[in-house]
Parts: C-alpha cells; structure tokens; sequence
C-alpha cells in the first residue's frame, strides 16, 4: 500500500480524492474513504485534493495513525472491493470507524 486513509476524513468524506485517482482504488464507505493496498499506484493526486489531510503516505505515517494501514486494508477485504470504486461503494465502515462517535 502506497496512500493510507485516515480518521481526519471520518464524517468529512469529500471524494475529491476519489475523482482525483486515475485508478479508482479509492472506496467510499458510510462515514469515511478507503485506498484499497493492491490497486494504489502510489501516483499521490490523492494528497493535495484532501481537503481535511486525511491521506498520508504509508512510510510517512504518524505513529498515532498506523492503525489506519491495517484499517483500510481490512475494509476493502472484507466487503470484496476491487475494479473501481465507481460501482463498489459501501454502506459500511470499518468497525474502527463504526465505533467513533460522530463529529
């Protein structure tokens, strides 16, 4: 995984970062956005369209936030997400998110 999604985006869910991934590998779920690991190119367009910071490359991340690259993963593996976020949307989240209170 290139790009990892993370809690600033929980109840934010823009999509800019969707219509900004040349690789649909971006999937929305209830309450917040999900970079699927094998299909991220790591072209990074996703960054500069986030308008809360919530992606952050993977070999960057925050110590705080390093949950969020087994969050994304596990989310997109457990719903069967893959081909293209456009048809793929869910809506569920992962239950890291589902637990947070809203904003």
């Amino acid at each position: 995984m290139s790009y990892v999604i993370t809690d600033a985006c929980v109840d934010v869910l823009d999509r800019s970062c969707v219509e900004e991934c040349p690789v649909d590998c971006i999937y929305p779920g209830a309450r917040m956005a999900y970079i699927h690991p094998d299909e991220c190119v790591d072209c990074g367009k996703c960054l500069p369209a986030c308008p809360s910071d919530a992606i952050h490359w993977e070999y960057k991340m925050p110590p705080e936030l390093e949950l969020f690259v087994a969050v994304n993963a596990e989310f997109v593996a457990e719903h069967g997400l893959s081909g293209g976020a456009g048809d793929d949307a869910t809506d569920a989240d992962h239950p890291v998110v589902s637990q947070r209170k809203p904003a």
